[in-house]
């Protein structure tokens, strides 16, 4: 039964806070501010929870903060290189596209995918195929498409499937 109510009242109870903070946050911390800001925090996701899917969850927390360090390090070593390249005459770059083929088809760890790849610069996802096969990648400099193909799913999408068991 209080699950139940948890559910009634609350659907997703961390929205809830973080709409009432950021409502408090926008506005002046007065009284009406603070209860017009609860009522939001309440009646909103009573109204969205409805419309939302059931989200994947990490089944390997411990791994998911690996991989979110492993991605920091990624973002830190593609800046130095792109800025190296950058600073280089643009004739040596090879930019290109590439389409990398998909093996994961969950929304939340295909965002996280597609997200990880914009977020190592030298890479920007460019566009998911509307049977989501496919994620076609611009790359700033390719030298071998195979080896680049190869190293983003090892090192992105092999992991994400691990994590969320998909």
């Amino acid at each position: 039964m209080d699950k139940l109510r948890k559910f009634v009242w609350f659907p997703t109870p961390y929205h809830s806070v973080l709409l009432w903070l950021v409502w408090q946050i926008l506005h002046d911390f007065s009284r009406g501010h603070m209860v017009l800001g609860a009522v939001f925090a309440i009646v909103i996701p009573w109204i969205v929870a409805p419309l939302s899917e059931e989200a994947a969850v990490a089944k390997k927390p411990i791994k998911a903060l690996m991989y979110t360090f492993r991605l920091l390090i990624d973002i830190a070593v593609s800046n130095y290189d792109v800025a190296k390249r950058v600073l280089q005459s643009n004739r040596s770059l090879k930019p290109a596209f590439i389409a990398v083929p998909l093996d994961i088809k969950d929304p939340v760890p295909l965002t996280i995918f597609t997200s990880s790849v914009s977020l190592t610069p030298g890479t920007v996802s460019v566009e998911l195929s509307d049977d989501r096969k496919w994620l076609y990648v611009h790359v700033l400099h390719l030298e071998d498409e195979q080896a680049l193909i190869k190293l983003i799913k090892d090192r992105y999408e092999a992991p994400l499937k691990e994590i969320f068991g998909c």
